[in-house]
């Protein structure tokens, strides 16, 4: 046995509920499926730091396999110039070939020999697989009672809590209980049984304790973080149930014992008893080795040979396309990665528009409730709190029902009815669906979110509202003048639209529609908390359009004439299709021009959806851009179909600045693209409010992407193939499995797990006094998790922030980017992610279908 010390012999049990919580994964139910650094508990640190202690500690691949990053080097995908500068930057010139060598040659044990489970896996001297015996009943009791609408019977909760309603059942129960074991049934029954007894009665030993509830709960990761995140924010569930960490602990704690009883009686002993020599502390420090270093070289490589395309294109590429005498039209669009090319081709199509990007949910917070909808939902950035609430009244469109899906079919004698007479129409119609998908009732389709021809109350009428609000937990019904003003000018000023507006600007937000497609919400507008953005569309529209509201703005230095009006919209990204929202509020002359925008935007989205279709298996990217545009709308709900678009996978950069920066760069549907102009925002006062936003937003999205690319069994959700809706919360394997955090595999099977570049255009030391406003921005950059290139704005000198705090020139390896005349050319291949390409559009050749 372990010889124990005083200071060893401590147990804490909230320091060591704080600390899981810490390391846990933090992914919240599938209805609010935000992305996030997955190793975000490690983000106090430098990033290959980070991922060097995560892989010791927990056992995670980190990087891809050396065999990877050698083939790329050898195919050319991994430049030379760029690998030897790494090396010479990190080592020096006279090592460059030593280190060199290692890189391309030399052989590692890349085994993995993590500190985790070196406690609980002596549980094999007994010859028992405790993972086994406790995790159905476990995982099953945890699913019914947070279940949200699968069961037809609800778990007979009471409100306290989940031993609560444990003790509840066992009291009542006539047939025994859950518990067989009367030690078990003791412990259960009485309130005051504490952690620190169970874990004795298990353990011990003092000093193991904790590290064993490390493994214990890593050992079942998905559904340890879901509890703790819903520990935390129990607002997360729609129907509410209070759960703790601390109860799931004990439940799964009290269920061990349960087992060991019944295998051995009674007369077990604690684990600890078993083990002679103390275990590694977990968290000890990592010290970096020859192939830590061989790994971050080849990472570092892999992403600049990338990174260089891109700031070589910046620097060499000029925007051809004069200034129009007059803009046609304006559109803002969401930062969002997949708006990149069809703000490309309406920009091509008409060399007058002018297309921005900025968060989509467009400056506007606030929770939004349909008509007849029992609860409200947040559509803003997940961080934030609103107090506004946007209700959706007078709709017109009746929502179409499946008689399938309603509780009738629980019942006895409806049940087999049903099933005996719409069963064999329902397999039918299964059949026809395989051949022939169509949209139906079940599909998550984006524009069903709000009904276009309803009214929102988006204004605040105090004396109409009172007593709504008192029912709407607080919050106020809708926005007063003041503070729609106060979002529309935050909205213009931080993308620079403060003069030369269009007749119309279009406020285009974003969703996505599929079937059977448990990531649904991770499709749709980050920004709008996994929710597609035509309420903040037409809400930001209905602001900017008001007549008050604009009489303040004239105030505020922006002038919008009465000719000038906005139209709100949804891009639906599966399908490439669009809809435009209170059209009939035009005036006649914008009604007319805006019937030839749409055209513009049609074409538009036939060719995006060309472009789109060259990573789609099955699918012939030089067919004509309207055929191929059918075949994607059918793909969308087709269900077979696994992935339905590929969403943010290949995402690599976030440019923040002026759209004449990447105005003639083809860069593949892998940026972020915030519109920003230094010349409005001097002081860098809007640019802090798009950094402390876009960092953890983007960042989180690639980091996710990044994680679940090079560790899909541990970091990632694997294949979605044998995925099973748990609760309406989570997805496991089969019935019995583990919650699955993270991506799944046909989400990031094209991914390059490449970190985030940050490109913004300013002067670096503006940038800098930015950064440093907020720890938690800056730690972002001082540990590079994300890197930051500043693009001078009067001279694009380029300057690289390193990790010491400081910017330094730098300057690219690339010393051209390939010139391209005919994008469709370009993008009629089957290769996954192409380089960057420089376009030198003519009236002729610039787009074609």
């Amino acid at each position: 046995m372990i010889p124990q010390t005083p200071h060893q012999m401590a147990f804490d049990e909230h320091s060591i509920l704080h600390d899981l919580k810490h390391y846990l994964p933090t992914q919240a139910p599938l209805k609010d499926f935000i992305h996030h650094n997955t190793l975000h508990a490690f983000q106090d640190a430098p990033f290959h730091d980070a991922l060097q202690k995560a892989s010791k500690i927990f056992g995670y691949k980190v990087y891809f396999p050396l065999k990877e990053y050698r083939s790329r080097f050898q195919a050319g995908l991994i430049s030379n110039a760029v690998l030897e500068r790494i090396i010479t930057d990190s080592k020096g010139t006279t090592l460059l070939a030593l280190w060199k060598e290692r890189l391309l040659y030399t052989t590692y044990d890349t085994s993995l020999n993590a500190r985790i489970g070196e406690v609980r896996q002596h549980w094999k001297r007994y010859g028992i697989h405790l993972e086994k015996l406790v995790y159905p009943m476990l995982f099953r009791i945890v699913g019914s009672y947070l279940d949200q609408g699968i069961s037809f019977w609800r778990f007979p909760a009471t409100g306290a809590g989940l031993l609560d309603s444990l003790r509840e059942m066992e009291l009542k129960s006539s047939f025994g209980g859950l518990f067989n074991s009367a030690r078990v049934k003791k412990l259960l029954l009485n309130p005051e049984t504490t952690m620190e007894q169970l874990l004795h009665i298990i353990v011990g030993v003092p000093s193991l304790y904790a590290h064993y509830l490390f493994d214990q709960q890593c050992s079942h990761p998905g559904w340890a973080g879901m509890v703790a995140v819903l520990d935390d924010n129990p607002q997360t569930l729609l129907d509410t149930k209070v759960i703790s960490l601390r109860d799931f602990i004990m439940l799964e704690l009290l269920l061990e014992i349960e087992m060991l009883d019944q295998t051995f009686g009674e007369i077990w002993s604690p684990l600890g008893l078993k083990i002679d020599e103390a275990p590694e502390p977990l968290f000890a420090d990592v010290p970096m080795s020859e192939l830590a270093d061989v790994f971050r070289l080849w990472q570092e490589a892999f992403e600049w040979s990338y990174y260089d395309q891109v700031l070589t294109g910046i620097q060499q590429g000029t925007d051809e396309t004069p200034a129009p005498v007059k803009t046609s039209f304006q559109a803002m669009f969401c930062i969002d990665d997949r708006e990149c090319s069809l703000r490309r081709h309406i920009e091509q199509l008409d060399p007058q528009s002018r297309t921005y990007g900025t968060p989509g949910f467009f400056n506007v917070e606030f929770y939004f409730q349909p008509e007849h909808g029992k609860f409200f939902t947040k559509v803003c950035p997940a961080p934030l709190s609103p107090k506004y609430l946007v209700k959706e009244v007078d709709t017109t469109h009746k929502r179409s029902t499946d008689a399938h899906f309603t509780k009738h079919t629980n019942s006895l004698f409806t049940g087999l009815f049903i099933s005996q007479t719409l069963g064999f129409w329902s397999a039918l119609k299964l059949a026809v669906s395989v051949f022939k998908p169509s949209l139906g009732p079940t599909t998550s389709y984006s524009f069903r979110h709000m009904d276009k021809h309803s009214t929102l109350t988006i204004e605040h009428f105090p004396s109409e509202n009172l007593e709504t609000e008192k029912e709407s937990h607080g919050l106020q019904i809708g926005f007063t003048l003041e503070e729609m003003t106060d979002r529309v000018e935050g909205l213009l000023k931080s993308i620079g639209l403060v003069e030369g507006f269009a007749p119309l600007i279009y406020i285009v937000g974003h969703g996505a529609s599929s079937v059977n497609n448990t990531h649904y919400a991770g499709y749709d507008c980050g920004a709008c908390s996994g929710r597609p953005g035509s309420v903040n569309a037409r809400v930001a529209s209905f602001m900017a359009n008001h007549p008050k509201v604009r009489e303040m703005l004239r105030l505020r230095g922006i002038n919008l004439s009465e000719e000038t009006q906005f139209v709100g919209a949804l891009h639906d990204t599966t399908r490439d299709e669009i809809e435009f929202y209170d059209e009939q509020s035009l005036s006649p002359a914008n009604r007319e021009q805006h019937e030839q925008h749409k055209k513009i935007f049609a074409k538009a989205l036939d060719l995006n959806a060309k472009e789109r279709s060259r990573r789609f298996i099955l699918m012939n990217s030089k067919d004509d851009a309207a055929k191929i545009h059918k075949k994607v709308k059918l793909r969308s709900v087709s269900l077979f179909e696994p992935r339905p678009e590929l969403n943010h996978a290949t995402n690599t950069l976030c440019i923040i600045g002026r759209r004449n920066l990447t105005k003639h760069l083809f860069l593949d549907r892998r940026a972020f693209m915030n519109s920003y102009d230094y010349r409005v925002d001097p002081d860098g006062k809007y640019l802090f409010n798009i950094l402390k936003a876009a960092a953890p937003v983007c960042g989180g999205i690639n980091l996710e992407y990044y994680f679940s690319r090079v560790d899909n069994q541990r970091l990632g959700a694997g294949t979605k193939l044998p995925h099973n809706v748990i609760g309406l919360i989570g997805v496991a394997n089969g019935i019995d499995g583990d919650l699955r955090p993270g991506l799944p595999s046909q989400m990031i099977e094209v991914h390059d797990p490449t970190r985030l570049l940050m490109i913004v255009e300013h002067f670096p030391d503006i940038v800098l006094k930015v950064i440093q406003q907020t720890p938690q921005l800056y730690e972002w950059f001082k540990y590079e998790w994300i890197h930051l290139v500043v693009v001078h704005p009067e001279s694009k000198e380029l300057s690289r922030f390193q990790a010491d705090g400081g910017f330094v020139r730098y300057t690219p390896s690339h010393t051209d980017i390939a010139i391209t005349h005919d994008i469709m050319q370009v993008i009629e291949t089957t290769e996954a992610n192409l380089p960057v390409y420089i376009l030198q559009t003519s009236p002729n050749k610039g787009v074609r279908a």
